[in-house]
């Protein structure tokens, strides 16, 4: 868990590493959420993926907190597999949002869960999206990313960077240490389903409203409201 308060410089390792396999993309579901992050009044951000400086001073030079939270490499450990009633191998999920995601309840205004749904092992999904719902407070925004079914199973996974209130940039991401596979790090992290409009509506059942937004590269951007 990070959190951050005021302006923070990026490392400078970070941005040589870094340039490289970047795209910036327009996003309609960023820009209706930009109007939240315009609040002048302080909100709870939480971003789900590596520490962004970009994200990070997005939020603070507003008077924001964020918080960041890297669940997809945080879900590569291996120590998480365990056996199923019907002894197939699946994901300790009540073990891995109790490890990651120690929050107060009815904490967050914002979470920023980008595309982690999509990459996300099966068996962590459902228990992550419960959490995420009991630490938003009533009323605050989740801004999430789905790939359609013309995206193919090979689409790269991409850490978001707040360039602009309606503007990302994309940087590509592999997973930085060995999964449970033994080869994660040779072959990156894979989109392991396509959601469409009915799993998503499903997915955030519990929430109050949802709102699509259909953009031209093959992804469906969504914002829930606890």
């Amino acid at each position: 868990m990070k959190l951050f308060r005021g302006t923070t410089a990026p490392p400078q390792g970070a941005i040589a590493s870094a340039a490289a396999r970047r795209l910036n993309r327009k996003s309609s579901g960023m820009g209706e959420l930009a109007k939240t992050l315009n609040s002048e009044e302080t909100i709870c951000v939480l971003d789900l993926g590596s520490t962004s400086p970009a994200n990070i001073r997005y939020c603070t030079e507003r008077g924001h907190r964020i918080y960041s939270e890297d669940l997809l490499e945080a879900s590569t450990e291996q120590s998480l597999a365990i056996k199923d009633s019907s002894g197939n191998t699946v994901l300790d999920g009540k073990r891995f949002v109790a490890e990651n995601l120690v929050y107060p309840a009815a904490h967050f205004d914002v979470v920023l869960c980008w595309n982690l749904a999509d990459y996300l092992d099966e068996s962590l999904v459902k228990p992550v999206m419960e959490r995420l719902w009991s630490l938003m407070k009533p009323g605050g925004v989740l801004l999430a990313f789905f790939h359609t079914k013309e995206a193919g199973p090979d689409a790269p996974c991409y850490r978001f960077h707040i360039v602009s209130p309606d503007t990302l940039e994309m940087q590509h991401i592999e997973p930085r240490k060995e999964g449970r596979n033994g080869n994660a790090a040779n072959h990156g992290f894979r989109l392991q389903r396509v959601f469409n409009n009915r799993h998503i509506e499903n997915l955030f059942r519990d929430f109050a409203s949802i709102k699509f937004f259909l953009a031209r590269d093959n992804v469906r951007e969504v914002l829930v409201v606890r």
